[in-house]
């Protein structure tokens, strides 16, 4: 039983109103920068093409825990089947690590750009883009599944309740009887494959752009720092509230704060995305506007 957000049953019927045009924003959102970068000849190249990989994991990730969400709040039936909770949580966590992978590729491309940006039609062909973001999506099954497999051949206490919206990781191991501790060192190994080596090459190749720019005249630091700003605020945005919600001390974890930090990137994050990393795009934003003006 997902008890979400049961606590408050004056606040139903608000909730699933928010929430469902939060959901309908997400899905328009990033379907129009599909769009976009599909229709528009000039968008083209391969920033367009990672940020159209990026809208779409968006939609996939919101996708995995939102409508279940919605269905609890209209129907007051908040009952989930055990393979259907081993299910959201493997698809919430592939999908996780996918992001991991696919913002340092994203990285990876902005520094190519930057850095070397006569060799980037050399290096960044559509062979290796097209590697890079399956490699993406691709990396993170064997290990989310695992971990996920492991979680859910635990022994558990009898206890059916979860003080959560969606099948997460904390609120099913506190189900979870005897110490978990022992199996602590599986958990970090993955946290280590799935967010830390892709959070270091972010680092990496940030670096590199930043040692670029400052090298470069005062007059065209501003537009070069401006390609990248946007997605290094997604990066932090992502990298700072998962880091939170999964790295904080055991004994500052509560039920209250672990809804309201995993509402926070699953639900809002995703929402302000597109604008963060689009609407600042000039090339984006052109080709809206021919869409809008042929329309």
């Amino acid at each position: 039983v997902l008890l979400g957000f049961s606590d408050l049953p004056n606040l139903q019927g608000l909730l699933f109103g928010v929430l469902s045009i939060i959901y309908i924003i997400i899905l328009t959102g990033n379907s129009l920068i599909i769009i976009l970068t599909r229709l528009d000849p000039t968008l083209q190249k391969p920033m367009y093409f990672f940020l159209a990989n990026f809208s779409s994991l968006e939609i996939c990730s919101v996708s995995v825990t939102l409508p279940r969400i919605l269905v609890n709040l209209w129907t007051q039936d908040r009952s989930i089947s055990v393979l259907d909770c081993a299910a959201q949580m493997c698809f919430f966590l592939i999908l996780g690590a996918t992001e991991c992978f696919l913002l340092a590729v994203m990285a990876y491309d902005r520094c190519v750009a930057i850095c070397g940006p006569l060799h980037c039609p050399l290096v960044m062909t559509p062979k290796v883009c097209l590697q890079l973001a399956v490699g993406s999506w691709v990396s993170g099954i064997p290990v989310q599944t695992g971990q996920t497999r492991w979680i859910f051949s635990l022994h558990f206490c009898h206890l059916n309740e979860i003080n959560h919206f969606f099948c997460d990781i904390p609120p099913i191991l506190k189900l979870a009887c005897g110490d978990t501790f022992a199996h602590a060192p599986s958990v970090c190994v993955a946290v280590l494959l799935v967010a830390a080596v892709p959070f270091i090459l972010i680092l990496a190749s940030y670096s590199k752009i930043v040692c670029t720019i400052l090298r470069l005249p005062t007059a065209r630091r501003a537009k070069a720092f401006s390609t990248y700003s946007s997605h290094l605020l997604v990066v932090l945005l992502f990298f700072g509230s998962a880091t939170i919600t999964y790295l904080r001390p055991k004994s500052r974890h509560s039920a209250g704060t672990d809804r309201l930090l995993s509402l926070f990137y699953t639900v809002v994050t995703p929402t302000f995305n597109p604008m963060i990393d689009s609407l600042q795009n000039k090339g984006v934003i052109a080709a809206l506007r021919k869409l809008l003006l042929k329309v």
